[in-house]
């Protein structure tokens, strides 16, 4: 059962991908969903917005709306991640029992977490829930929150009030929901691994503070956030294309905004990296048990040291050089600097690094708007020439 695992492999949505032949399983025929997705999303309102002449002229056209690039950059990362999750997610739950963090009498209840998750994961009820928020709350928001409040290819004054234009109803109720839709299933199956990481970190399980990892053998749990993380980067660029949208046609400034950019960026790293604290609690015990233990081994052969080698080693026939007692020292020294290193979270700084960069790199040719084009030109006529 534990080898069955997977966040992606069940679901309506996973049905109508095999019936519809965008599938083969586990997740073959890749580029044939993201093509079908993009050319759903964003082929008919470029062809409607053709014929009402708002392709590429008069006020925020549609060639110049910045959020359209989401339908060839943010769908097809959620799409492709779904075989990045499934490739790198499913081989970490085994793990748990292959390092034997799992008491032999616990891996029953162990196995029987990993079929409540897949049974979560394969819930009609979930994701028909999810479509229908994407169609309503999901229209509100970005009705009130996300649209420009300007005349635009998908939105044009009529006495008074904005109204959607034919193009404008396919991005409203089709494009957009479709990336809605999409963004809330990836948020379910982050819950769902969520109540697995937790139920899990309530068993008792084995953790040894001397394990290589720095994290009592959890280390490979570090594996998740590079897998999650085309899911963030999805979302950072959609951000990145609603700022630069409301400063392109909006009137708004960076600088303005820096907050906003910065809260993001946070919320989306503790994302992924929030279940993972669930197991602090016992890295931390276990790091505290096992520095007293190898506090009092290191004790109890140092002093044997002293009295073999420093206390009487007048009276000592064994000849110093060659010997091994001075190396097995050194060896107790680096593995008792093993236990005290312990991180009580199963990754490191570099781990955060990295996956701080993935989020901002979106959110970068942002600065230039800072910049005026005359200087930007100007710089890069410098550089090459």
């Amino acid at each position: 059962m534990r080898n069955d695992f997977s966040l992606v492999l069940g679901g309506p949505l996973y049905q109508l991908y095999l019936r519809t032949q965008l599938a083969r399983p586990p997740l073959e025929l890749l580029r044939r969903r993201i093509l079908a997705f993009v050319l759903v999303s964003l082929v008919p309102p470029a062809l409607l917005s053709a014929f009402t002449g708002h392709l590429a002229s008069g006020p925020a056209p549609f060639l110049l709306d910045l959020t359209n690039l989401q339908f060839v950059t943010t769908l097809p990362l959620l799409v492709g991640a779904e075989l990045i999750v499934h490739d790198r997610i499913r081989p970490l739950v085994p793990e748990f029992v292959a390092r034997d963090l799992v008491a032999v009498e616990d891996r029953p209840r162990f196995d029987q977490l990993v079929a409540d998750a897949m049974k979560l994961r394969n819930s009609i009820v979930a994701e028909l829930a999810l479509l229908l928020v994407s169609f309503t709350a999901g229209y509100w928001l970005w009705r009130s929150f996300a649209s420009l409040h300007v005349a635009t290819w998908y939105m044009v004054p009529v006495d008074g009030s904005m109204r959607l234009t034919e193009a404008g109803y396919w991005l409203a109720f089709v494009s957009l929901p479709i990336s809605r839709f999409l963004l809330l299933r990836w948020y379910f199956r982050l819950f769902i691994w969520y109540a697995f990481l937790w139920r899990v970190s309530r068993l008792r399980l084995w953790l040894n503070a001397l394990h290589a990892d720095r994290a009592g053998g959890l280390g490979f749990l570090g594996e998740s956030v590079t897998a999650f993380t085309p899911v963030l980067v999805a979302q950072s660029a959609y951000f990145a294309m609603l700022l630069g949208n409301q400063i392109w046609h909006g009137g708004a400034k960076l600088s303005d905004l820096a907050h906003g950019v910065v809260a993001v960026v946070l919320f989306l790293m503790i994302v992924v990296l929030l279940p993972l604290t669930f197991f602090a609690g016992q890295l931390i015990e276990a790091r505290l048990r096992d520095s007293r233990r190898y506090g009092q081994l290191a004790s109890r052969y140092s002093n044997a040291f002293d009295e073999k080698w420093l206390t009487a080693g007048a009276q000592q026939s064994e000849s110093l050089l060659g010997t091994s007692d001075i190396q097995s020292l050194a060896d107790l020294a680096n593995s008792y600097e093993v236990v005290r290193a312990t991180r009580f979270v199963p990754f490191g700084k570099t781990t955060l690094v990295r996956l701080a960069i993935c989020i901002a790199l979106p959110l970068l040719p942002l600065t230039f708007t800072m910049v005026p084009v005359e200087k930007l030109l100007v710089a890069l006529v410098n550089i090459f020439v």
